[in-house]
């Protein structure tokens, strides 16, 4: 784990929300005061830019604050998560675009919904963009917001795009009813007809060729690293520290619990002990395999490198698999903490839901990745670019 003083304030401050994780799955979104702690604390500003007061850590301290964070509650860090994510990208949109959002308050707040659902028409100057985004996490604590399209195009590839629009020019409609992460408030984001100029949109194949508008300003290493990585990370990691946060629960009870059936000592039982185990050695290899790659993403972007592809695929499956591992894991767990574990006030019960709802990100889905990296080893051209 960092030793940094961001890590010191999420241990801090977990006990604190995981008091309040009952109040955020009923109030199906993050409670104002852990938005307004997380600001306090500085982790949304983790990933933005100096140049706006953003602190630009290490990625790994990013993760490290965002695994305690899950451990204590998942549906808050699966909100800082992908909201501070959102710093780091809006970095590498044209400068304007930063000074529209930042420009009178460095602590505004950016929501998304990548998914290219909606329609996106050309027209002077930008575009104009239109329908219904959903899963836009934490959109109730957000000014704005970035949605994915298609820009229009006359010949050649797609043109994938991340489209920024303010708070005033959509409205958010409450669809979150949901079995899982229900803390993080990811409603839908409807939209008629919203001007949005060309500078306030990104392409995916800048952010995938590490030439994006915002690196004259942001020339940091940490923005010469690809978009696709760090957003996949920021959806996956938090399953790590569910399941440490699971193990922690089930550990806890073993040490102290008595068995109802024969009264035996559950810490003596082998099953539980190779459940704990096995657990365990799952969060660690997922935790070791994260910070081994990130550590190598910023040794390239600091020696200026370059990613190639293969490797590039390769870190997009070990993402995606994170969740399922960690998934594995506490269904173990769960599985290992017996009848009473079914009750919806035991804790187990929490990661149980929460884990399946972020294994169900399409992101998190290994299939996918997995056939990709094979092609890839088999000398085939990658069918993914979102790397």
């Amino acid at each position: 784990m960092s030793v940094h003083p961001l890590v010191d304030k999420a241990r801090a401050l977990a006990p604190a929300l995981r008091e309040r994780r009952a109040a955020a799955q009923e109030l199906r979104r993050v409670p104002d005061e852990t938005i307004a702690d997380f600001q306090e604390a500085g982790f949304f500003r983790m990933l933005a830019p100096s140049a706006y007061g953003g602190l630009e850590v290490h990625p790994n301290v990013f993760f490290d604050v965002q695994m305690i964070v899950a451990a204590a509650c998942p549906s808050s860090a699966w909100v800082l998560g992908v909201v501070a994510v959102h710093n780091w990208q809006l970095a590498l949109f044209d400068p304007q675009a930063q000074e529209d959002v930042w420009g009178e308050d460095t602590g505004t707040l950016i929501s998304s919904s990548y998914a290219p659902t909606g329609k996106v028409e050309r027209a002077d100057g930008g575009y104009t963009v239109s329908g219904r985004w959903s899963f836009s996490s934490g959109c109730d604590h957000c000014q704005w917001v970035f949605l994915g399209g298609f820009a229009p195009v006359d010949a050649g590839p797609p043109d994938m795009r991340t489209f920024l629009i303010p708070r005033s020019d959509y409205v958010i409609e409450d669809t979150w009813h949901v079995a899982g992460l229900q803390g993080t408030g990811s409603k839908d984001i409807v939209v008629a007809g919203a001007f949005v100029p060309e500078h306030r949109t990104h392409k995916m194949i800048d952010g995938f060729k590490l030439n994006s508008p915002g690196n004259a300003l942001n020339d940091a290493p940490l923005y010469k690293i690809p978009f696709g990585q760090i957003f996949v990370r920021s959806v996956s990691t938090s399953a790590i520290g569910m399941a440490e946060g699971a193990l922690d629960v089930f550990n806890s009870v073993a040490r102290s619990k008595i068995a109802a059936s024969d009264k035996t000592q559950v810490r003596e039982d082998p099953s539980a002990q190779m459940i704990s185990a096995k657990a365990a050695s799952i969060v660690a290899t997922e935790k070791t395999i994260l910070r081994r790659n990130f550590d190598e993403m910023m040794a390239r972007a600091e020696a200026g490198d370059g990613f190639d592809v293969p490797t590039r695929v390769q870190w997009r499956y070990e993402s995606a698999q994170a969740a399922a591992r960690c998934c594995e894991a506490i269904e173990m767990l769960f599985t290992g903490s017996g009848g009473r574990a079914i009750f919806l006030d035991n804790p187990m019960q929490r990661y149980f839901q929460d884990i399946h709802a972020a294994r169900a990100h399409y992101a998190n889905n290994p299939d996918k990745p997995a056939r990709n990296w094979g092609r890839v080893q088999f000398g085939q051209k990658t069918q993914d670019y979102f790397l």
